[in-house]
């Protein structure tokens, strides 16, 4: 009887150290890791996914915004299943070294999985970048181009509207040769031909 209590326990101990063994390692998807680059790029870099894992880190600099990504397997290296912390807190300590977390690299490689698969290897696969106040930037576009088209509708009014023109008084220069013509007309009809130019003066001066 106290064999096979001995033997019960024995069982009962090898099954509790195997459950710790199959124990699945505690995961790094959801967590957030803050750094500063060289030149003082406030960044955070996220993670996502089990088997192949999936990098993501944005940055804001000097008004400006930027973002990568990255993917990798780094599951098959052994130290990051042992503790996947140390492998991103050595992520993060080499981006602290570089000036820009995105343009400067596009592999991101630790000193605890440099022996393992080039599969292990974060390699980059987008990036972007775009102004802080995006949106801002967009209303101001709009007020300028519909400030624009109203100036410009002012502009067309004016050019549109017609030019009152004053009207032209003939001279008295021209008069003067309207009145000498009908004179000499008028002399034509009443005087004798000898008389004409004597005629035509007399009208003349009658007619202003």
């Amino acid at each position: 009887m106290k064999s096979f209590a001995l033997l019960f326990l024995v069982v009962i101990c090898g099954m509790g150290g195997l459950g710790q063994k199959l124990k699945p390692k505690k995961r790094s998807n959801g967590e957030e890791i803050n750094f500063r680059t060289k030149t003082k790029d406030v960044c955070t870099m996220s993670m996502s996914g089990d088997e192949e894992i999936k990098l993501r880190i944005e940055c804001k600099s000097q008004g400006m915004s930027y973002w990568c990504e990255f993917t990798g397997k780094p599951s098959v290296c052994r130290a990051f299943r042992n503790n996947p912390k140390i492998y991103w807190n050595q992520i993060a300590a080499e981006l602290r070294k570089l000036p820009h977390a995105c343009e400067s690299t596009q592999e991101l490689k630790t000193t605890v999985c440099q022996k393992a698969p080039t599969e292990a290897v974060m390699k980059q696969i987008a990036a972007g970048m775009e102004p802080e106040d995006l949106g801002n930037q967009d209303k101001s576009v709009q007020k300028t181009s519909t400030s624009m088209r109203g100036a410009g509708k002012s502009s067309v009014k004016k050019i549109g509207k017609p030019a009152v023109l004053p009207l032209i008084k003939p001279t008295q220069r021209g008069q003067g040769s309207e009145n000498e013509t009908e004179a000499m007309k008028l002399a034509r009809e009443h005087c004798w031909e000898s008389l004409h130019g004597f005629c035509s003066y007399i009208i003349g001066i009658f007619r202003g």
